[in-house]
């Protein structure tokens, strides 16, 4: 499960970059009820930050660099972004964007992990992260589809400590990798990796990616929201055994992203 006390390593923010702002908070606010506030727009800049019941859940900004899919970028948080980013060279991953201070707020990073999957850390200031989680309409997983397990276990291992417990997936399906941030019980994990061939990455050209898996009260209505509003679905809606019904899932601009309702205890 993903909190909002945000110890080191855990998931803490994410944001969606797209062509079409407008579109997306549209799309958003149908498929998951949320509500988008504008932080201002111009040639240069237009974004803002979606709520759900009030709280912040995410941001939403316009894709601006040049060659880069519509996608969902997830943040960690850290204690430190300089010394990640240095635990990042080592590791053998590369620095996309330095770390920089976002005024008060807090100091961000983002890097491509050595195979090429995107992500990205936040040291908080003034803003520690989201203000809802593990609710209907807010981040509750994270996942990250990659073509080597091992060799992504080593590098985010390195670089967050996270822990990894590996489990079975049905019908001989492969091998399902369970991530547990440093120094906390298995009831603490917020997301897995999976290993995939590379022809199986056709929203990456091949390449690694991480994507956001969203609670929702109903799976099935929201797939059906998404249909009906310009997105299109990968995968589902199907029962997944001990962890609910969930859907994969693509927006309008081909930003992937998972509905999920989870089985409660």
């Amino acid at each position: 499960m993903i909190t909002t006390d945000f110890v080191p390593g855990s998931p803490c923010w994410l944001d969606l970059g797209v062509p079409d702002v407008r579109a997306a908070a549209a799309f958003y606010g149908t498929v998951l009820g949320w509500e988008y506030e504008s932080m201002g727009e111009g040639e240069d800049m237009e974004g803002g930050m979606f709520r759900k019941d009030g709280k912040v859940v995410a941001g939403l900004g316009k894709l601006t660099e040049e060659g880069a899919r519509p996608a969902w970028m997830i943040y960690h948080s850290v204690t430190d972004a300089d010394a990640t980013t240095q635990a990042v060279e080592r590791a053998g991953g590369t620095v996309r964007v330095a770390p920089r201070d976002l005024d008060e707020w807090g100091r961000m990073a983002q890097y491509s992990d050595p195979l090429g999957g995107q992500f990205a850390v936040w040291q908080p200031g003034r803003n520690k992260g989201v203000e809802l989680v593990d609710a209907p309409g807010s981040l509750c997983w994270t996942e990250l589809y990659t073509t080597d397990a091992a060799a992504a276990k080593e590098f985010y291992g390195g670089v967050f400590g996270w822990r990894f417990s590996d489990m079975a997936l049905p019908g001989g399906g492969g091998t399902y990798a369970l991530i547990t941030p440093a120094g906390l019980p298995e009831e603490r994990m917020h997301g897995g990796l999976m290993e995939l061939p590379a022809e199986h990455l056709t929203l990456a050209h091949g390449r690694p990616y991480w994507h956001p898996v969203f609670a929702v009260a109903d799976c099935d209505a929201a797939v059906g929201a998404v249909t009906e509003n310009g997105g299109s679905v990968q995968m589902g809606p199907q029962d997944a055994e001990g962890v609910g019904r969930l859907a994969v899932c693509l927006d309008p601009a081909n930003a992937d992203f998972v509905v999920l309702t989870p089985v409660r205890g």
